[in-house]
């Protein structure tokens, strides 16, 4: 059975609401609070508790900051009463200040019914509200920290993924960006909160179908700003996220939140059979038409009958085939498209050399897959190619039942696919990433390891 984490976003997403959601769903969360009381940060403390939103109990997760760092992510009328001057600020032009909102608001005790303080790490009041830190400065927090090498490596992916849509937003190199943002006491909290829990869960693939997000402005340290705000549209608009423009007033998506569901996300597809195994619900801190949950699940899938479902569909008797001539792409976004087409679902991706109109030497692109993919990539080959049209035809097929069966060798188990042909004769034939890993893991050669496994097979 294998485990996919789904994350229902219907308001939003935030660096709290993530980490609330995921130690509701049994992350351990001592295991979380070493991490945090071991980075080299001051000026916060941690409080997990329970608390009552739309009459539902969540888990809350709060960094309560002191007086030198508030940054007033948790005043409404601040972020959203723009008949008041906004607080003034210097800018220096290498120097990025956003406004992530992680934690949107002081707990309300008439709604916590769990009074106990978890893991309550209080830190001095060290750090300059203003101090602005670098992503060198990042990387030396996060090595400092105690966490597993995977929790780490997904820290800093999520930090990078913020990092770049900043020096997007501001126009300069990843390399010079000092950003309040990502630097910020809360925002580096919530990111290794998450990272930790996340790895402590054990996710093999996550599923984010969409992001709902709110409109109008909100008002960051230098202004005001379109929702969703500029690294929110950027993380999206790098990573294929999709986006529901909702009626509420007020932002829901924060750039933190954005940068962690791009950096966890496998899937936007939910899968067609599941169980849930486990529901947990994140409370935000923001009081808009909605109220502020982020739900996660635990689905168990099981891969049994998950090849099944790919037999039916591969018993299907329609298959679409997309085609679009390219002349003006470089060799390397080729390679990149055809990757993420094939990560996507496509059953067969190709390029075809052909020579367009006035003698010009050109690809043509050929993607072959299921109907229900055919939007999906198309949505990736508009946007990640410079073609403006694409062809598309449904063909008939005559397919071979098939099956994957795995084989034991003297390197190890591997994958092999079975067909039966239209007499009955069974031909078997090993999987090729199951050779490249056992040819890889075991110092031999790929042709080695492919005849060990064709004699298994047989």
């Amino acid at each position: 059975m294998k485990k996919v984490l789904y994350l229902e976003c219907n308001s939003g997403i935030s660096g709290d609401m993530t980490v609330a959601a995921l130690l509701d769903l049994g992350a351990d969360q001592e295991k979380m609070e070493n991490a945090i009381a071991s980075l080299p940060v001051d000026g916060f403390r941690i409080r997990v508790s329970r608390v009552k939103k739309a009459g539902l109990d969540a888990c809350d997760f709060a960094v309560i900051l002191d007086e030198a760092h508030e940054n007033h992510d948790h005043d409404m009328e601040y972020l959203h009463g723009h008949d008041h001057e906004a607080h003034s600020h210097e800018i220096h032009s290498h120097e990025i200040h956003n406004h992530d909102h992680e934690v949107q608001g002081h707990i309300s005790e008439e709604h916590a019914h769990c009074s106990h303080i978890h893991g309550e790490h209080v830190h001095g009041a060290q750090d300059h509200h203003h101090e602005h830190r670098g992503m060198r400065e990042i990387e030396e927090i996060v090595r400092r920290a105690q966490m597993t090498d995977g929790a780490r490596s997904l820290c800093m992916k999520i930090f990078h993924i913020l990092a770049d849509a900043e020096a997007k937003a501001h126009g300069v190199p990843v390399d010079q960006v000092h950003f309040h943002e990502v630097g910020a006491v809360d925002s580096i909290v919530d990111i290794v909160a998450a990272a930790v829990c996340l790895d402590d869960l054990g996710i093999e693939e996550t599923a984010v179908p969409e992001l709902c997000e709110g409109r109008g402005t909100v008002r960051c340290q230098h202004g005001i700003l379109p929702i969703p705000v500029p690294a929110v549209t950027n993380i999206v608009q790098e990573h294929g996220l999709r986006l529901h423009i909702t009626e509420t007033e007020g932002e829901l998506v924060t750039p933190t939140g954005a940068a962690i569901a791009a950096a966890i996300r496998t899937t936007d597809r939910m899968p067609e059979r599941f169980t849930i195994m486990k529901t947990g619900i994140g409370a935000g801190k923001r009081s808009y038409d909605r109220p502020s949950l982020l739900r996660a699940m635990i689905l168990g899938v099981d891969e049994d009958r998950k090849e099944e479902q790919k037999e039916e569909n591969r018993s299907s008797d329609r298959i679409y085939r997309l085609e679009t001539n390219i002349d003006d792409c470089s060799g390397e976004i080729m390679g990149y498209v055809m990757n993420r087409l094939l990560e996507e679902g496509a059953r067969d991706v190709s390029y075809t050399p052909v020579y367009m109109k006035k003698n010009r030497p050109a690809y043509q692109l050929n993607v072959i897959c299921s109907p229900e993919d055919v939007e999906k990539l198309e949505e990736i080959i508009f946007r990640e190619t410079t073609t403006i049209g694409i062809r598309k035809e449904v063909m008939e097929r005559t397919i071979l039942p098939r099956k994957i069966k795995t084989v034991s060798t003297e390197y190890g188990d591997a994958d092999i696919k079975e067909c039966i042909l239209p007499d009955g004769t069974i031909r078997r034939y090993p999987e090729y990433k199951s050779a490249a890993e056992i040819a890889e893991n075991n110092k031999i050669s790929y042709q080695e390891a492919f005849l060990k496994i064709l004699d298994a097979a047989r």
